[in-house]
């Protein structure tokens, strides 16, 4: 389905367990990237398969062809909107939200805002290639909820210090794709967000 947002339209792709469910995870990607990445699918397939309702959600900028997200500010009131129209509908399911690279820095700023209970954050781009003076940390301690990172110790961008964040996986051999492994990225998402369950 697509959800108009004041940012332009998105578009949302929701999946429901077969049992009942006892989570609501709002998924989505990197600047250049698509919902169909490896890891989010294997994170949509473990978390299902755990009872949640997963979204998984296509930015504007994406869905416009554009390559890179533009303002964070823009970004994020986009996010926020979207989010809101997917709360209308499971209001009583507890919310957690996360992303892969540029959509984990999203789901970490946006967190208290949604009102989500904790983050996901796959691949989290703590920093330009190259670049380790420009550090995005604060995005992780700054999200006022529970933030599990995944990342692999070959990641270009950096890897985030286990202070930073309640919980860091460091994936060996890794890169920024997470997708060596996907499989094991979703066992560990899957396992941490049952905490988060009601």
């Amino acid at each position: 389905m697509e959800f108009d947002t004041s940012r332009g339209p998105a578009r949302v792709l929701v999946e429901t367990p077969a049992g009942r469910a006892r989570l609501l995870l709002v998924l989505t990607h990197g600047s250049a990237g698509g919902v169909d990445a490896p890891d989010l699918l294997a994170v949509r397939d473990a978390a299902l398969a755990g009872g949640a309702v997963v979204a998984r959600v296509l930015q504007p900028f994406r869905l416009a062809g554009a390559r890179a997200p533009g303002s964070p500010d823009r970004q994020d009131e986009a996010w926020a909107e979207i989010v809101a129209r997917l709360r209308e509908e499971r209001p009583d399911l507890p919310l957690v939200q996360g992303g892969r690279s540029n959509g984990a820095r999203v789901a970490c700023r946006t967190a208290g805002k949604v009102g989500a209970v904790a983050v996901v954050a796959m691949a989290f781009p703590l920093h330009p290639p190259g670049r380790p003076e420009r550090s995005r940390a604060e995005e992780l301690r700054n999200a006022g909820v529970d933030v599990l990172v995944i990342n692999g110790d070959r990641d270009p961008f950096g890897v985030p210090d286990a202070a930073d964040a309640s919980c860091l996986v460091v994936l060996p051999g890794e890169g920024h794709d997470l997708k060596k492994n996907p499989v094991k990225v979703g066992e560990v998402v899957a396992e941490w967000i049952a905490g988060h369950t009601r």
